[in-house]
């Protein structure tokens, strides 16, 4: 099930000299969707800062441009899981242009449970790994 994990408007501040919005505004909308989706499946900002001290943190992304967003459009991001291991979990993140439903950006962001302590990837827990099956992608 995708879940909206980011709403914006696109600000003239987001774009480049090219006249749309940068590349690392992109990436930006899919962090911000991984930390909101990891709080829905239990791993809260009290998680990182000084309760159990994991997190997902991206190893590997593929990314896809399929259209350009200007200043002024109104965006969101639907996250979805593609697939839960042992330490790591695939996002599938789509950044859509809401008034025609276009799909402007897509990208999978393979992520390890990192320990923030010891900075080396983690089993996930059990009740995020449960939790996390409810965002499953459909295909």
């Amino acid at each position: 099930m995708a879940y909206v994990s980011f709403r914006s408007v696109v600000d003239p501040s987001d774009c480049d000299f090219l006249g749309h919005m940068n590349v690392s505004r992109y990436f930006q909308a899919c962090s911000d969707g991984v930390f909101a989706i990891q709080t829905e499946m239990g791993l809260t900002a009290d998680d990182m800062l000084s309760g159990r001290r994991l997190s997902f943190a991206v190893v590997h992304a593929e990314s896809e441009f399929r259209a350009e967003l200007i200043a002024g459009e109104s965006i969101f991001l639907e996250t979805e899981v593609v697939e839960i291991g042992t330490k790591s979990i695939i996002f599938r993140h789509r950044l859509v242009r809401a008034a025609d439903k276009t799909i402007a950006f897509q990208t999978l962001f393979k992520c390890v449970m990192l320990g923030l302590e010891t900075r080396t990837a983690e089993p996930i827990p059990d009740e995020v790994k449960e939790t996390a099956k409810d965002f499953m992608a459909a295909n």
